[in-house]
């Protein structure tokens, strides 16, 4: 049984179809619709192929140690200066440089979230304190704020990984003034917000207020480019720079730094991709509810998927899943899901009408086996 597998032992991330077919008994090389990674199927960007051979002109030199012209892209891009901005190799990267500038101190992780928030945490010696997010996926203001009395820095997604759920800006902004009474910075990560439409719900104008707000962003998700690790890391100047001299001299090679300025200047990429998503999160939502499942109330490109009818099949639910071809993430190393829930991307409209026409499938199945409408 599935079950009984420790959480340890199943894929830490999701879009490796091999080892999650391999973890449920399945053949490993067969085809699959991967619903497990939350990329964007709309990308790359058409041009990209034709870019990318220019790119390859620099690798006889080193990259600028600076990375001056990404950088500078990405702060007139954001409103900020160049020296609020440093590049990463991914939003990985730019996580545990976040955890570096506070090790061997108190960390506290808003949860359920993205695991790389509590490794890297661990490398560098921070002990670990836990807020939940509510059964709505609400967060606790009251016990936010009491965890964050016990923590140097307090790691925070939004929209969150994997719910897909955006915490109100207002609310951050009353975490980052409780973060200021007690001496935590508050961290961001941002890696999916460049699905969300609206632009109020931006943080980035809190970063001239709050010197102890640090966001983390990712340009690999909506550009689906994640095999070139592209992120950067917003903060105060002086943060941003200590920050700068923990990270690995050249960690982003010149190909992908290249890139960020053409990638920021493709607006219609990004208008692109919020028709999609608006489309198909419209279409798609009602008709999951219409099967009887629940689905958290997300804003991006990817949801927490169960059974109403039967909250405690999601392992059988995965395995039907993938027999027939479609790979949904799995939650067992998400604390406060344990899975409870499945994580599936918004792909597109065919693939999404083929997993409806899947769950459906699986609908009639569960009638017929428990006897029961």
């Amino acid at each position: 049984m599935t079950r009984d597998v420790p959480a340890q032992d199943w894929p830490r991330h999701g879009g490796q179809p091999r080892a999650l077919l391999e973890r449920l008994g399945l053949p490993p090389g067969r085809e699959v619709l991967d619903f497990s990674a939350n990329l964007n199927p709309l990308g790359p960007p058409e041009w990209l192929d034709e870019h990318l051979p220019s790119l390859w002109h620099g690798i006889d030199r080193y990259p600028d140690p600076d990375y001056y012209t990404a950088r500078c892209a990405i702060a007139e891009a954001q409103g900020l200066d160049a020296s609020q901005v440093l590049l990463t190799n991914g939003g990985a990267e730019a996580i545990f440089l976040a955890a570096a500038l506070h090790a061997g101190r108190q960390a506290a992780i808003v949860q359920p979230t993205f695991d790389e928030y509590a490794r890297a945490c661990r490398h560098y010696g921070l002990a670990i304190h836990s807020a939940f997010l509510a059964a709505d996926f609400s967060l606790d203001e009251r016990r936010a704020c009491e965890v964050m009395r016990e923590a140097d820095v307090m790691f925070l997604c939004r929209p969150n990984n994997p719910s897909g759920t955006l915490i109100p800006r207002a609310l951050i902004e009353r975490l980052l003034e409780a973060g200021r009474t007690h001496g935590t910075c508050l961290v961001v990560d941002e890696a999916f917000i460049d699905f969300v439409e609206d632009a109020a719900e931006s943080l980035i104008p809190l970063l001239a207020v709050y010197p102890n707000l640090l966001i983390l962003r990712s340009l690999t998700k909506l550009y689906t480019i994640p095999g070139l690790r592209l992120g950067y890391l917003l903060g105060a100047p002086d943060i941003v720079a200590r920050a700068a001299e923990l990270q690995m001299p050249w960690s982003v090679n010149a190909p992908a730094a290249a890139l960020v300025a053409p990638l920021l200047a493709d607006e219609a990429f990004v208008a692109r991709t919020h028709d999609w998503l608006r489309r198909e999160l419209d279409r798609l939502t009602p008709a999951l509810t219409r099967l009887g499942f629940e689905v958290s109330p997300t804003r991006v490109n990817f949801y927490l998927l169960r059974d109403r009818h039967q909250p405690h099949s999601t392992d059988a639910l995965l395995r039907f899943l993938a027999s027939v071809g479609i790979l949904a993430r799995h939650t067992h190393n998400f604390p406060g899901l344990e899975d409870g829930w499945l994580r599936l991307a918004v792909r597109s409209v065919e693939d999404n009408d083929r997993l409806l026409a899947v769950l459906s499938t699986w609908r009639q199945t569960r009638k017929k086996g428990q006897g029961t409408s």
